[in-house]
C-alpha cells in the first residue's frame, strides 16, 4: 500500500512538562499537515487541557479507533492508555512519567510495524519514567535496545551545524575511560555513512575535537588527543576520507571553524552541546543516528518553569518534524535509486 505522505509518529512527551504545548503549536501550523500525516501518541484528554490553556479552538484533530488507520490531512491522535492521569503543569510526577512511557512504547511499536514512517519525541523526564520497564538514560538508549543495535550515535544537527558525540550520558569522571580507538572509529563510521545516507552528501568533511585543553599541547596536557584520536584521523585519512583535526573546542567553534565542514565529532556531551545549543538553541534538533529507523526530537528539555504559561517556543520541534519528514525522503530516493 502507497501513502501520499510520511505519517510523522509524535509523542507528547511528559504531560507537566512543555512537551504538549509545542506539539500543539507546532502542528496548529497547517504548513506541516500538508506535508505529512501527523500521528500523536498519547491522549485526546491531554489535547484537550493544553488547547483550552493556550487559546486554540480551532486546533482540531481526530481519535484514530482502529489501530494504523491514520486519516490524510488530519491531526490523528491514539490514545495510549484509558486511567485518567492529573495534569499539572510544571510539577513532576511519577503517573506523567509513566504516561510518557506508554505513548513511547505504543509509538516503538508501530514505528517497528511500519505504521508509522518516522518518530518524533518531545521531551521526557529522565527521573519521572525510570522505572524497571524504563531502566534508560534516554530515548536513543532505549531505541537501541529495543531495535538490538550494538552502537549509535547522538547527532545534533540544524541548518548549518551538525555535532555528532563520542561520549554521551557519561559522568565526566568516566569520559577519558571511554576515549578508545575503536570507539571513536565506531562513532565516526555511523557518523559518515548517516552523512552520506540520510542528508546526501556523497564525500563528507568531518573535523575532530580534541579531548584535553589545546588537543593536549602535543602531549603536554593529556596524551589521549597524541595516542589515541590522532591515529584513528591518520587512518581515516589513508583510507582517502576527508576527516581533519584534533582541533581545540574551544577555538574551533569561537574562529567559525565549523562552517567549514559537514560534521562535527566532539568527545563528550558538553564538549559538543555547549556550542551547538549556543548557535541554534531554537532550531536544533537531536537525531539518533546508526539506528534502522528514524527519531528526531527537540533539542530542549521538559522545561517545568515555563510549562502551562504559554511561553514555549515550538520551533524546535517543528524542525525535529520537517527533519523527520526530510530523512525519510532521502532514505526512500536511496532506496528508489537502488531499485532503479
Amino acid at each position: 500500500m502507497q501513502h501520499q505522505k510520511p505519517r510523522i509518529g509524535i509523542t507528547l512527551g511528559d504531560l507537566n512538562g512543555i512537551g504538549p504545548e509545542v506539539v500543539i503549536k507546532a502542528l496548529h501550523d497547517t504548513r506541516i499537515i500538508s506535508l505529512i500525516t501527523p500521528v500523536i501518541y498519547g491522549s485526546t484528554r491531554v489535547l484537550s487541557f493544553y488547547k483550552k490553556q493556550l487559546n486554540l479552538e480551532e486546533f482540531n484533530y481526530g481519535h484514530t479507533k482502529s489501530r494504523g488507520q491514520f486519516i490524510p490531512k488530519t491531526i490523528n491522535v491514539v490514545n495510549c492508555w484509558e486511567d485518567v492521569i492529573e495534569i499539572i503543569p510544571g510539577k513532576p510526577s511519577k503517573p506523567s512519567g509513566y504516561a510518557a512511557w506508554l505513548a513511547l512504547k505504543q509509538a516503538t511499536l508501530d514505528l517497528k510495524e511500519g505504521l508509522i514512517d518516522a518518530l518524533v519525541t518531545a521531551p521526557i523526564d529522565k527521573n519521572t519514567i525510570h522505572s524497571e520497564e524504563f531502566p534508560y538514560t534516554g530515548h536513543t538508549e532505549f531505541l537501541a535496545d529495543y531495535f538490538g543495535v550494538k552502537d549509535h550515535l547522538m547527532l545534533m544537527i540544524s541548518e548549518s551545524l551538525r555535532v555528532g558525540l563520542v561520549t554521551e550520558h557519561v559522568a565526566v569522571k568516566d569520559i577519558a575511560a571511554n576515549i578508545t580507538a575503536e570507539h571513536i572509529d565506531s562513532k565516526l563510521k555511523i557518523f559518515e555513512q548517516t552523512l552520506r545516507k540520510d542528508f546526501g552528501i556523497n564525500k563528507p568533511r568531518i573535523a575532530v575535537l580534541g579531548l584535553n585543553p589545546h588537543a593536549g599541547d602535543g602531549g603536554l596536557i593529556g596524551s589521549e588527543d597524541e595516542k589515541i584520536i590522532k591515529p584513528v584521523i591518520q587512518d581515516w585519512k589513508n583510507k582517502g576520507k576527508l576527516l581533519f583535526g584534533p582541533f581545540p573546542a574551544d577555538g574551533f567553534f569561537a574562529t567559525g571553524s565549523h562552517s567549514k565542514f559537514d560534521g562535527v565529532l566532539a568527545m563528550y556531551h558538553d564538549q559538543g552541546l555547549v556550542p551547538f545549543k549556543l548557535l541554534a538553541f531554537e532550531s536544533g534538533v537531536n537525531y539518533s543516528a546508526g539506528l534502522p529507523v528514524i527519531r528526531t526530537s527537540p533539542d530542549h528539555g521538559t522545561a517545568y518553569s515555563i510549562a502551562g504559561k504559554n511561553l514555549a517556543n515550538e520551533g524546535s520541534i517543528r524542525q525535529a518534524i520537517y527533519s523527520a519528514l526530510d530523512i525519510v525522503n532521502a532514505r526512500q530516493g536511496v532506496l528508489q535509486e537502488i531499485k532503479s
